[in-house]
């Protein structure tokens, strides 16, 4: 994908108010057109600037479907509006099998293909019922991402949409953590604040992290994956290591052992054992190129 992709992606990223749905958007344009492979999107799917437009035209589209008049203090009526049209009528939710695609993780494929993790699928939940008029977030509960409509101080409700938008009592969102983590517990309610949009974003680029690190073949998606993270004005350190330990490993030793050397040299004053360790990498890859 161009530098420009990049350079809006960080504008937007960077900017007062960043846009949620066109970050996402963004990262579906990342994506090589050209890799193939099980999971991968088609060749035939439109990119760019027309597919994003495209996008937001479908989101717009499916927010004027939605009942008019919903009072704007009735997070219940806007939760079942929400799944009858999105869940029942247009058939969104998710299944394990989405866990094993690369396209799950793109909003643009999401939209097409209505199948996603639970992350994309709540991002089309929200701008859905945002462009609505609802008052609606994302909670980003640990190894599930859903959606509450309402207060979050107050009154409030909390759906589901990869269960087709299925609304969450305590209970159930006590066994969605359980089931995701292994471990049985009460969710405490700091888990069920506000998700922040680029959090949400930095999530997503993750799971598309993670996809690819399970993927050999697929160096390149994680390789963009790290790099639109590293555009994000807070991240974790820890990804710069990776970038440069897998440009070394993708045979780029000149760039990687430069990323590790400034690794190193970001860390040096807090660990310098592991700054020494970190050089001792860049030196070995420098020494591949003889």
């Amino acid at each position: 994908m161009t530098n420009d992709n990049r350079e809006r992606f960080r504008r937007e990223a960077t900017g007062e108010r960043p846009d949620l749905a066109l970050l996402c958007l963004l990262i579906g344009n990342e994506r090589d057109a050209g890799a193939r492979g099980p999971g991968c999107p088609d060749a035939a799917t439109p990119g760019g600037d027309a597919a994003i437009d495209a996008a937001q035209i479908e989101l717009d589209r499916l927010a004027g479907e939605l009942p008019a008049g919903l009072p704007p203090d009735a997070p219940r009526a806007w939760a079942e509006a929400l799944r009858r049209l999105l869940g029942e009528r247009y058939g969104f939710h998710g299944t394990p099998a989405d866990y094993r695609r690369l396209d799950s993780s793109l909003l643009q494929a999401v939209l097409g293909r209505r199948r996603g993790l639970p992350i994309l699928l709540s991002v089309v939940w929200l701008e859905v019922a945002r462009r609505a008029g609802a008052r609606v977030y994302g909670v980003a509960l640990p190894g599930h991402f859903v959606v509450a409509f309402g207060d979050p101080d107050g009154e409030h409700v909390l759906a589901d949409p990869y269960a087709g938008g299925r609304t969450l009592s305590a209970p159930d969102v006590d066994l969605l953590v359980a089931h995701a983590t292994g471990e049985r517990r009460s969710v405490p309610r700091a888990l069920l604040r506000p998700a922040d949009p680029l959090e949400t974003v930095l999530r997503v680029l993750n799971n598309i992290r993670a996809w690819a690190a399970a993927r050999p073949e697929h160096s390149d998606v994680r390789l963009w994956a790290l790099e639109l993270a590293l555009l994000l004005p807070h991240h974790p350190l820890r990804l710069r290591l990776e970038q440069a330990q897998l440009l070394v490993e993708r045979g780029d030793f000149v760039a990687g052992a430069r990323a590790l050397e400034e690794y190193a040299d970001l860390v040096a004053a807090m660990e310098p054992s592991s700054a020494e360790s970190v050089r001792r990498e860049a030196r070995a890859a420098r020494a591949r190129l003889n």
